[in-house]
């Protein structure tokens, strides 16, 4: 075995640590976010606020994950529920399949 193909098979395995694998995940734990509605004393979701709801929204149409916005359970259904009357109203689409189609 020469030396070129045991420096790709280090390269494929990924490097040699004497560390456990819990100690290597340790070090990459992100911070918690914090619920917006929380911070700034929301108490209801307001379905007519169109901009504020285009963010929990994903490029699909999707409502993203408490995992992914930091929002806390209790305004996550308040902001579930926003969002699907605003769709009802059509102040938001139900997909962005038209608007990609239009452009």
């Amino acid at each position: 075995m020469n030396a070129d193909t045991s420096e790709t098979t280090q390269a494929q395995n990924g490097p040699t640590t004497s560390e456990p694998r819990q100690e290597q995940r340790r070090r990459f734990r992100r911070r918690s976010r914090v619920c917006y509605f929380c911070t700034e004393n929301i108490s209801q979701v307001d379905y007519k606020d169109a901009e504020l709801l285009r963010r929990y929204l994903t490029e699909q149409g999707k409502i993203k994950p408490r995992r992914q916005t930091g929002t806390c359970a209790k305004h996550q259904r308040s902001l579930a529920r926003a969002i699907k009357r605003a769709r009802h109203l059509a102040l938001l689409p139900f997909t962005y399949e038209h608007i990609r189609k239009s452009q």
